[in-house]
């Protein structure tokens, strides 16, 4: 199936495969953003086990409590995270549309570079280097 796929794809770039349809640039730049740094990743993984209470997602971590809040709030910027109210707690639940278009774009670029390298390490065993 993947070389199936990539064949479909030969000689595309990854602009070309992921069209005008997909997530917007700035939507893109605010998902990775939010996930460049390690405590916003470390919640995110932790959401992905199911909802969590804000207290429950800081006890991991030596940082404030405000703190946490400036992360979740990049997160819930970026789309990927959702507060509700419980009573005196706030709840979160990962979204996960926007890591799944986050995914979709890393798969194109993957998919172009298989290819690419592909036809590389060809050319270099057709002309006996390997």
């Amino acid at each position: 199936m993947v070389k199936a796929q990539r064949a479909d794809l030969a000689g595309k770039s990854p602009e070309a495969l992921g069209g005008r349809s997909g997530p917007s640039a700035r939507d893109l730049d605010a998902v990775f953003s939010a996930l460049a740094h390690p405590i916003r990743r470390a919640i995110v993984a932790k959401l992905a086990a199911g909802d969590c209470a804000v207290g429950d997602l800081a006890e991991p971590h030596a940082v404030s409590l405000p703190a946490i809040s400036k992360h979740l709030r990049v997160l819930e910027d970026a789309g990927l995270l959702e507060q509700t109210p419980d009573g005196r707690v706030r709840r979160c639940a990962l979204k996960a549309q926007p890591l799944s278009a986050a995914f979709s774009w890393i798969v194109q670029y993957r998919l172009f570079w298989e290819d690419a390298l592909d036809a590389l390490a060809a050319h270099v065993e057709g002309d006996g280097y390997a």
